[in-house]
């Protein structure tokens, strides 16, 4: 997670990632085919493996509209959730990593209990640092919000705070959860300028359903595909191993 706002998921990150390894080791190799082979011949070779600028436009608009579609199915949810924006206030650093988990339910849910690998609830979530500033949410614009631009699978994996904190919610409800940072990222990764530093959830549980999974799922897949073409990559092309 970056220090400030990011929109990303830690899926989508790791991604991201794994688009810029490509991307370099795609350079070096064409680098090294220009010195072995000299450079004549070579650009329509690089040319027919460039993603169009009409393709990279067709797949922005494919996710621009499953989010659109995802905003509208969530929108219920997003109403009930987005009232506790509020809640995002600054906060003591010190205090917060002192006083280990706590909880605060502000919403009461009435469904099953959420497990606790996350297998049976989706999560929408706004997580934010001691200064207030906003680093990971399923809002679409964290400023400003109008709706969810995606869920939150924690069957993917969770950092220990999360998990210990989403003990005893019931699908439906939300939670406030304060997490010290040795039950967050601890040394192992930089958040809000550091290592071992607090955060801050307000996280909602929703049932995971096969409709919610699904949009969810072609959600991923529609923002996979336009950010891999922001790097040059037609997605598609490289799932058929073209």
């Amino acid at each position: 997670m970056e220090e400030k706002e990011l929109k990303t998921s830690p899926k989508q990150r790791f991604f991201i990632i794994l688009i810029a390894v490509i991307m370099l080791g795609s350079m070096i190799a064409s680098y090294a085919a220009i010195v072995l082979n000299g450079s004549s011949g070579s650009s329509s070779d690089e040319d027919s493996s460039k993603i169009s600028e009409e393709k990279t436009a067709e797949y922005e608009e494919a996710y621009e509209k499953k989010v659109a579609e995802f905003a509208e199915k969530t929108k219920d949810d997003y109403k009930k959730f987005v009232a506790y924006k509020s809640e995002v206030k600054a906060y003591n650093e010190t205090s917060a990593n002192e006083g280990g988990l706590k909880t605060k339910d502000l919403l009461e849910g009435s469904g099953e209990e959420v497990k606790e690998d996350g297998s049976n609830y989706m999560a929408y979530y706004v997580g934010w640092c001691a200064d207030e500033s906003v680093f990971d949410s399923s809002f679409d614009d964290n400023d400003n919000p109008t709706g969810f631009s995606r869920a939150l699978d924690p069957s993917m994996g969770l950092i220990e705070g999360w998990t210990q904190g989403m003990k005893g919610v019931k699908i439906g409800g939300i939670r406030k959860i304060t997490i010290p940072g040795e039950l967050a990222y601890g040394d192992s990764k930089e958040i809000c300028g550091g290592t071992n530093k607090p955060l801050k959830f307000i996280v909602m549980a929703v049932e995971k359903t096969d409709s919610l999974t699904k949009l969810s799922d072609e959600l991923e897949e529609a923002y996979m595909k336009y950010q891999y073409a922001q790097y040059g990559i037609d997605y598609e092309q490289m799932q058929a191993g073209e």
